[in-house]
């Protein structure tokens, strides 16, 4: 019989949902932004997604950017924390000081509500909700009601991360949504840098500015670039903090990993409904890197280019936004 579970536990001290399917597993952090901090093949000792143990914890806590899969509503940065919809004008807080800019939202050190869990014969599974409304920090920044509704799920196939935000406000709003997932390259601990190779679906980089803003203007992309493209990339060729559009001949819109020690690929498959991809790898440290998709481009309200372009979507009063991804090993 397959061992599965879902149930209610702890991870350093703080309440989890542990999951259990298989040879994979998965703890989530309801309390500290819902974020998915671990997903593992247990059978084979890998880990897949950078976890926040030990020394890491008090970091993780204070700014839980760097492990697990924090959500990032609205994504990345905004041009001194203001923009304009709808003739509405935004003033998000300045929290990156040295660039003048508002950066990666409201809701990655929220607290979720656990909606519900359960494991069966073929999956186990945890849905967790934020409804952003009154009671929430952010709402002065950003008043609309939106409710943010998570699900993960562990199957023979995978983790499968479903995501859904639903406007329950009275008027249209800007939706911009995005992941800060962090993936441990290797993922093998008795592997280096040396054994891998990396693809990340990467059409053109958008040029930035010294404050990490796009300008526009979209280059090709360099050696290091390319061979990421083709799959057979080194994610720590040179120091990234970048900003690409995804590769629209791209089989899948995914990012890999493969260990030619142990043979093994791990996949990272965003899902059609993110159009933009940062890539970060922390300094080419060598350990982990963040292939961190966007349903819009980095600033999009204030880029002066065509929405197609921007990605910036126009959520209705009561309309659903849905998007899907999926991690596994092959």
């Amino acid at each position: 019989m397959t061992q599965h579970y879902a149930k209610q536990g702890t991870y350093e001290n703080e309440p989890a949902i542990l999951l259990k399917h298989g040879a994979y597993s998965a703890i989530l952090l309801p309390t500290i932004g819902g974020n998915l901090i671990s997903f593992r093949d247990d059978d084979r000792d890998f880990r897949f997604i950078r976890e926040p143990e030990g020394a890491d914890w008090a970091s993780f806590v204070e700014k839980p950017m760097l492990h697990g899969i924090p959500v990032l509503f609205p994504p990345n940065r905004y041009d001194a924390g203001t923009f304009g919809f709808d003739g509405r004008r935004y003033h998000l807080p300045i929290n990156e000081p040295r660039t003048n800019n508002h950066i990666h939202g409201f809701v990655y050190q929220s607290e979720w509500e656990v909606v519900g869990f359960g494991s069966t014969e073929t999956e186990s599974s945890v849905t967790v909700r934020l409804s952003f409304n009154e009671k929430h920090p952010g709402f002065q920044y950003f008043p609309h009601k939106v409710t943010l509704t998570h699900t993960f799920t562990l199957s023979a196939d995978g983790l499968k991360q479903q995501f859904e935000a639903v406007n329950e406000s009275p008027e249209a709003i800007p939706f911009m949504l995005g992941f800060h997932t962090t993936i441990n390259a290797p993922f093998s601990s008795a592997s280096s840098r040396n054994d891998i190779q990396c693809g990340i679906a990467i059409g053109e980089r958008w040029e930035l500015n010294d404050r990490q803003l796009p300008t526009g203007r979209a280059l090709p992309l360099n050696e290091g670039e390319s061979l990421l493209r083709e799959g057979k990339g080194d994610p720590y060729f040179d120091s990234l903090d970048n900003h690409y559009t995804v590769f629209p001949d791209a089989e899948t819109n995914s990012m890999t990993v493969y260990d030619r020690r142990v043979n093994v690929r791990f996949v990272y498959e965003a899902g059609e409904a993110y159009k933009h991809w940062m890539v970060y790898n922390a300094a080419a440290n060598g350990k982990f890197i963040c292939p961190e998709p966007q349903t819009g481009m980095v600033n999009a309200p204030n880029v002066e280019l065509p929405t197609e372009q921007t990605g910036l979507i126009r959520l209705e009063p009561g309309q659903r936004w849905t998007g899907i991804s999926r991690m596994y090993a092959e």
